[in-house]
C-alpha cells in the first residue's frame, strides 16, 4: 500500500500537469479538457469540477503583476499608448495561457485530495486511504 498524498504533493502534481495520485499519468487529454482517468494507476478524473475557478485565479495573479509593471513602466518613461499596448497585451494574453493549465491542474489536485465534490467515493472505492486519515488527524 502506498503512502498517503499530501495536499502540496497533489497540488503540484496537477500543476505539472500530471496525476494527483500517481504523479506519473496525464491529467489532460486536451488544452483543458481533463482526461477521464490517468492512463498509468486508472484514477478517475471524472469527477472533477473545476469550473471557472481556475480562470478567476490566473486573472487575480496576472493581473497583480501586469498592472504593477504596466504603471511602473509608465511613471518611470511614459511610453506612447501604442507602445505599451504592443508591450502589455502579448505579456498579458500568453502569461494568462501559460498559467491557465498548471492552474487547473492544482485545482483539479486540490479536489482530489480533499475527497471534493465526486472524489471521496472514488477514493474510498479505490480502497484509498488518505480520507481516514486526513479526517482522523
Amino acid at each position: 500500500m502506498s503512502s498517503p498524498v499530501s495536499l502540496a504533493q497533489a497540488m503540484w502534481r496537477g500543476f505539472t500537469m500530471k496525476c494527483p495520485h500517481c504523479g506519473e499519468g496525464h491529467l489532460f487529454g486536451r488544452f483543458l479538457k481533463v482526461a477521464d482517468h490517468c492512463e498509468v494507476c486508472g484514477e478517475d478524473f471524472t469527477p472533477q469540477r473545476a469550473d471557472d475557478f481556475p480562470a478567476y485565479l490566473v486573472i487575480v495573479v496576472v493581473g497583480h503583476i501586469v498592472v504593477p509593471a504596466m504603471l511602473s513602466l509608465e511613471m518611470a518613461y511614459a511610453p506612447p499608448a501604442w507602445l505599451q499596448l504592443a508591450i502589455w497585451i502579448p505579456v498579458t494574453l500568453f502569461s494568462a495561457l501559460a498559467l491557465l493549465q498548471p492552474t487547473k491542474g492544482a485545482i483539479v489536485g486540490l479536489q482530489w485530495q480533499l475527497g471534493m465534490e465526486g472524489f471521496a467515493a472514488s477514493r474510498q472505492r479505490s480502497g484509498g486511504t488518505a480520507v481516514a486519515i486526513r479526517r482522523a488527524g
